[in-house]
């Protein structure tokens, strides 16, 4: 055996030894969910229904809203340029007002450049474009955020950004995928869990497509990883709604636009997940958005079925999802509605975010339990 054969044999040894110590000392994941604590509405707490901010662009699209909160800051976050995926597309934000009298947006401002970005990466990361950014509900004032470096959505990665304020000042990549890291996207709010730890719900877009929920530590970096698939479909962008503490459902949107919308639950806390399953929830190729009500009720943002498919409407369950009463269809006008996002607020307000206009604006609306229980 030559000298360099030692070597390697020795960096081989070395590396089995490290990892095994990291194995020791790892703690083990905690898979039991934070299950939301929702009061009952007061019953005198009259019905509230109101527009907060409505921007359209004079050109180009404006997509993907999200919701977020950084220290006492409200915002909608959503992307905008002169077409999805190109080099000009910019996170864009309106900071929200939400007193008790009522609320209002500020005006849209740029917050996130590709150009920023890439020079806050860590290591030195070229970004071309950029796509669906969520809160990290893990870490103050952090965003996950889709970026590609070259490609499409397909070679995408989700980046974890720190900010201080409205700059960039630390971005790094998540490690999801072995084939260069690329791939991966987000779209939906984090999962949080008993011990104070989080889960981000993800997606694969190449080859096997597949839904993801990512357990992450208390500095951002990932330690598991567990598939949610399906059988001749192609299931991505997760909406988790946990049911309890080890009870979850995940909506997911098929690619293959079979015309329905797919459901995978877990019954041990998020570790395995089944096979997602059409439900018969007609639904075009296009995500929803869902969060608990109180009562354990569950309040879906969807888009109707046939000539309805581009029009958003609001649907409740009081059966963990088994059936579905439509209650308010919240956009009639000419174009696509699509892309909704939803967040309660701490005094117990929804606000809903939506693309309208095909992809070329941005809307967001508040609204109560009272106004959902009057419908």
């Amino acid at each position: 055996m030559g000298s360099g054969d030692i070597f390697i044999l020795a960096l081989a040894l070395i590396s089995v030894v490290l990892s095994g110590y990291a194995l020791w000392r790892d703690e083990t994941l905690n898979w039991v969910f934070a299950v939301p604590r929702l009061p009952a509405p007061d019953p005198g707490e009259a019905p509230l229904f109101e527009t907060l901010f409505d921007y359209r662009p004079k050109k180009g699209v404006a997509h993907s809203p999200a919701i977020v909160k950084h220290g006492e800051t409200l915002s909608t976050l959503w992307f905008e340029g002169s077409s999805e995926a190109q080099p000009d597309i910019e996170i864009r934000r309106a900071v929200l007002e939400t007193g008790p009298e009522g609320g209002c947006a500020g005006d849209p401002e740029t917050f996130l450049t590709s150009a920023a970005l890439a020079k806050a990466f860590a290591p030195g990361q070229l970004v071309v474009t950029l796509g669906n950014t969520i809160q990290n509900d893990a870490i103050e004032s952090s965003l996950y955020a889709t970026v590609v470096s070259v490609g499409g959505w397909a070679m995408a990665s989700i980046a974890e950004v720190r900010m201080d304020g409205v700059k960039p000042v630390r971005v790094r990549k998540l490690d999801l995928s072995p084939f260069l890291n690329r791939s991966f996207l987000v779209r939906s709010p984090m999962v949080a869990y008993a011990d104070g730890s989080h889960a981000l719900p993800a997606y694969f877009e190449m080859g096997t497509t597949y839904g993801a929920l990512v357990r992450l530590d208390a500095e951002g970096r990932v330690r598991d990883q567990r598939r949610m698939t399906g059988t001749g479909v192609k299931p991505i962008q997760p909406m988790i709604v946990v049911l309890d503490e080890t009870r979850a459902l995940a909506f997911l949107r098929d690619f293959d636009d079979s015309g329905r919308l797919y459901l995978s639950r877990t019954e041990d806390g998020g570790r395995h997940w089944t096979r997602a399953e059409a439900t018969d929830i007609p639904h075009p190729n296009a995500p929803v958005a869902a969060l608990s009500l109180s009562g354990g009720r569950i309040l879906m943002a969807r888009n109707g079925s046939g000539n309805d498919a581009d029009r958003l409407e609001l649907a409740v369950s009081a059966d963990e999802g088994e059936s579905w009463q439509v209650i308010h269809r919240i956009d009639s006008e000419a174009g696509e509605a699509r892309y909704p996002m939803l967040r309660r607020l701490a005094d117990g307000r929804i606000l809903l975010a939506y693309s309208h206009h095909s992809k070329q604006g941005v809307r967001v609306v508040m609204f109560n339990e009272a106004w959902v229980a009057a419908r």
